[in-house]
């Protein structure tokens, strides 16, 4: 039986902070449990990047869902899907939430930019935000249309990232909670942690804080735990640009080298692909029924 978002719950309530990962497919998911992180995070922009694709609303909620949906059928860890803006108006929320809920999503994080969107760290970007009053609307129909009290919904503002300023982010903020928020994703694409540290010291409100320290890698666990209200730490993108690293050099490689004689060694055998793939049990299985 799969874990529910109880465990990220539980591990709040408790003082603690909880560890998630990202994802962008399944095999990705199985090695974030594998390694003892505490959730997975369904990024969008590792999904839209294994597909290709720039992180600008291009991949419909069908393809994402899906791909999450496969995440939950072989892992046991709560995963936290990247559900951009909602796919819509509070509207298509009501939807989006009674779909990610029924496949196997622990938790969701909605944020408050103007659709589509544009990936939040891309230098340049355009960062548009809707304004409070709608999205307080898209954050109270998420809460209506949930089944189970113990999935959460993240409210995700992105007034940092617009250049809006701390203050303008703490109203945000506190809208959001009233709005029946369970915890606050605050994000910053500053190369320090001191933005954000600045906002977490003047938050004012009961619901926990998530950060993803992707452009502030300072921000360690033990620095973010000594800030007492952070809840859950996404490390948003690092399964995607591993990925593509291993890739690039071992492709790299073989060109240089004509040939695998030499970077074979240095990748994972084949047997552990098939331990992944739960072989043994196919094999168990064969025996069993195959006539």
């Amino acid at each position: 039986m799969r874990k529910t978002s109880k465990n990220l719950r539980e591990i709040v309530s408790a003082g603690g902070m909880a560890r998630v990962m990202a994802a962008h497919d399944p095999l990705s998911a199985i090695l974030v449990e594998e390694a003892g992180f505490d959730g997975i995070w369904a990024s969008g922009f590792e999904y839209s990047a294994a597909m290709g694709l720039a992180d600008v609303s291009l991949v419909s909620m069908a393809e994402h869902l899906n791909n999450m949906r496969h995440m939950a059928e072989r892992t046991s860890l709560p995963i936290v899907a990247d559900i951009d803006t909602g796919y819509g108006n509070a509207i298509n929320v009501l939807h989006t939430i009674e779909q990610y809920e029924a496949a196997g999503a622990a938790a969701v994080v909605i944020e408050d930019k103007m659709f589509p969107k544009v990936t939040s760290l891309v230098e340049g970007g355009r960062q548009d935000l809707i304004s409070i009053p709608e999205f307080q609307g898209k954050v109270e129909a998420a809460v209506s249309a949930r089944k189970a009290p113990e999935f959460l919904i993240i409210a995700r503002t992105e007034a940092l990232i617009a250049g809006r300023g701390e203050a303008e982010a703490l109203q945000r903020a506190r809208a959001y909670e009233a709005a029946g928020a369970d915890m606050i994703l605050i994000h910053s694409k500053q190369k320090t942690p001191d933005e954000i540290e600045s906002f977490i010291d003047n938050w004012d409100g009961e619901v926990p804080i998530v950060i993803v320290p992707t452009a502030y890698p300072q921000m360690t666990e033990a620095r973010a735990k000594s800030l007492k209200k952070i809840g859950v730490l996404i490390y948003g993108n690092h399964a995607i640009r591993a990925a593509v690293t291993g890739m690039q050099q071992v492709f790299a490689r073989i060109i240089e080298d004509g040939g695998i004689q030499n970077a074979d060694a240095d990748i994972v055998p084949v047997s552990e692909i098939f331990r992944l793939q739960n072989m043994d049990q196919i094999k168990l299985d064969e025996g069993r029924f195959l006539r």
